[in-house]
């Protein structure tokens, strides 16, 4: 046999031969099938005889002389003399004439037991359709009144005892961990994948420097780390890490999400906490990576859990485990949340958790090489410049960047093109932060109007104003859920809030409501998600950042924790009656105040706030340059595209340009239209 015709029959290759192989309990599994069949054909004989009609000997004798049995079978039982004679026999009128029915002989089935004597042997043998069957022997007599009992007992093995014995796959093996250890053939991730996060991996690095050379640590005394707890937003890789570890790694890597402790059973969550370390103990030196581990890992004693909640229960067998008298050497935790606040005091300590590895949103550089390590599957043109769009992306995630990308790629796919341009980048970005254009939606001329006036105002009083980031791009397109939007992003990456940036944010958020007032002298509902915004983003000031010269650097309350996610759910005021007076007198007086300086700069400069709007209605959107000129000059040069034509996603902007991205909260990324609330900050 040629090597080639080895290869394709698989040869002696394991693997190929044990695709082909048959389970070993499969012949079981037969074996109850076919028993089940003749149980069940059985049963029906045995029903069938219950519905004959018993004959006596000296009837079937009359029977056989009338010429009236259409067929008979003759058996012989070893237990007595007599034959059984079973078959059918031909229904007679009182003259002995067969009846007929639809122009057939009505047949009757009989069974008769006989002693066959010679002269009744021979009128049976000279019947038509007459079989004679051969005795029953011994064995077959005892196979088939211990075929139940048989059948019976493999069905218990099957569904219970068989259960029990396979270990993490039986309905009965609840309690086994559930972790899984993941194959170093399997995971091709390694840290050439992993970018943006420089200092997270190399903190990482000692892990799998030590896994492979103990004793250049322990040279000096060193102890590696226990247990590494990666915080960070979701989507900056902190999964994507644990897996470049793994892959780095030359040991076993067993990986567990924090839900997967707890079940509906009691004592389920600390019976897998103690298996999965027993079986990392077989496998040192190893590493554990526990997922979303505050599923498991809140504070004991708050919210509405008591001592005996299950959770609880699960977290105290982990921390025994990590750090108990039953400690083993070799084996390093990995765990990953992005709720570190939550977490039990116990849990972070040293001993358990020695090192808090933080995986921040990545800088300019670091999504550069995202967006590089992610285009390696993209198909670009060779002019796309991915320092431009990391330049116009500050605020954005790993994950964002990765589906900004596969976004851009889909645009360029539904448009027939070869490769992806600058303009599907620019419009991915915008389409993962804004939401989709929707052009089809039906809106009247008055909610145009008013929808244009509404993002003409928020435009005008962000050009204006000096400490606001430069306006993107406005336009009176739907867009996700707004009507409308004003977008502006900011030039570098936004680190901290200064207090006369917020206060022109507040006056740009209140523009849209007075120059939709203008217009209409009326008002809507269009600016709800202004005034949450507005109001969120000033109490945020007063009570937490202590931008107030009334109330002073005085942190009031703690808004940021959620109830029910491991704090106490009665959480008593820090503040008096009289103070919550003052905080809404503050609020309110920084509101106004932002309220009047907006509708100042938009009275003054009503004339611009009209050619925009105007501008707006016939073109739909214009971008932050040609918003500029009419701001400073009082008209427009260089006029937009009309709808319809075709020049990419970003109308009216050249291909490339920077174009920055919204801050983080509390300040809006977006301007929101009439009717809907404001697309979610960064």
């Amino acid at each position: 046999m040629s090597e080639e015709q080895k290869n394709n029959s698989g040869g002696n290759d394991p693997k190929r031969q044990a695709e082909f192989r048959v389970p070993p309990r499969t012949w079981i599994v037969w074996i109850l099938i076919l028993g089940t069949i003749v149980t069940l054909m059985m049963f029906r004989d045995r029903v069938s005889d219950t519905r004959r009609e018993e004959l006596k000997t000296y009837d079937l004798r009359q029977k056989i002389e009338k010429n009236l049995i259409a067929q008979a079978t003759v058996a012989n039982s070893q237990q007595s003399a007599a034959y059984d004679v079973t078959g059918t026999y031909f229904k007679a009128d009182a003259d002995g004439n067969k009846e007929m029915v639809d122009g057939k002989a009505v047949e009757i089935p009989f069974h008769a037991k006989v002693l066959l004597t010679d002269s009744l042997a021979d009128q049976l043998q000279n019947l038509p359709g007459v079989q004679v069957r051969e005795p029953n022997t011994m064995l077959t007599s005892i196979l088939i009144s211990l075929l139940p009992i048989l059948l019976i007992a493999g069905l218990i093995w099957f569904f219970f005892i068989r259960q029990i014995k396979m270990a993490g796959k039986g309905a009965l093996s609840f309690g086994k961990s559930r972790a899984r250890l993941l194959a170093k053939e399997r995971n091709k991730t390694t840290f050439k994948d992993v970018a943006g996060i420089d200092e997270a991996i190399d903190e990482t690095k000692e892990l799998v420097e030590f896994l492979k050379d103990p004793r250049k640590f322990q040279r000096l005394g060193g102890r590696i780390p226990k247990g590494v707890l990666m915080v960070g937003p979701p989507g900056t890789g902190k999964t994507l890490l644990a897996k470049a570890i793994a892959g780095e790694a030359d040991a076993a890597f067993f990986s567990i999400s924090g839900s997967d402790f707890v079940e509906m059973f009691v004592g389920v969550g600390a019976s897998r906490v103690r298996d999965m370390f027993e079986q990392a103990r077989k496998n040192t030196p190893c590493l554990i990576f526990i997922d979303e581990i505050d599923a498991v890992g809140r504070s004991r004693g708050h919210g509405l859990g008591g001592g005996n909640d299950e959770r609880e229960q699960t977290l105290n067998a982990l921390l025994v485990e990590m750090d108990g008298f039953d400690t083993t050497d070799g084996i390093i935790i990995i765990a990953a949340t992005n709720r570190p606040d939550v977490l039990d005091p116990a849990l972070l300590r040293p001993g358990r958790f020695d090192r808090q590895v933080t995986v921040n949103l990545p800088d300019v550089r670091g999504r550069e090489a995202i967006l590089k390590v992610h285009a390696k599957n993209i198909k670009l043109v060779p002019d796309v410049d991915l320092s431009v769009i990391a330049r116009g992306t500050p605020g954005y995630s790993g994950a964002e960047l990765a589906n900004l990308l596969n976004e851009a790629a889909l645009l360029a796919a539904g448009l027939n093109k070869k490769a992806v341009t600058m303009k599907e980048l620019e419009e991915a970005r915008d389409k993962v932060r804004w939401g989709r254009e929707r052009r089809s939606m039906a809106m009247t001329e008055e909610e145009k109007r008013n929808t244009a006036w509404h993002e003409a105002g928020h435009a005008l009083v962000n050009v204006m104003l000096q400490h606001t980031h430069p306006l993107h791009k406005v336009t009176i397109i739907p867009r996700g859920q707004a009507l409308g939007a004003t977008m502006y992003l900011p030039k570098d990456d936004v680190l901290s809030r200064r207090r006369k940036e917020m206060l022109d944010t507040l006056a740009v958020t209140m523009a849209g409501r007075i120059a939709e007032e203008i217009v209409s002298e009326d008002v809507s509902t269009g600016a709800a998600g202004d005034i949450q915004q507005a109001t969120s983003m000033v109490r945020a000031m007063v009570t937490q950042f202590g931008m107030s010269d009334k109330l002073g650097m005085v942190q009031y309350g703690n808004d940021d924790e959620y109830v029910f996610l491991g704090r106490e759910l009665a959480r008593p005021k820090s503040y008096s009656e009289a103070t919550a007076r003052e905080i809404d007198d503050e609020v309110r007086h920084l509101i106004d105040t932002a309220y009047k300086r907006a509708q100042d700069l938009i009275y003054s400069n009503r004339d611009k706030v009209e050619l925009i709007a105007k501008l707006l209605l016939e073109y739909e959107t214009l971008d932050g340059a040609q918003v500029e000129e009419i701001v400073r000059t009082g008209k427009l040069t260089s006029l937009p595209p009309k709808p319809g034509a075709d020049v990419g996603p970003m109308q009216g902007a050249p291909a490339g340009t920077p174009v920055p991205e919204p801050p983080p909260k509390p300040a809006p990324p977006a301007m929101p239209g009439l009717g809907a609330p404001a697309p979610a900050a960064a």
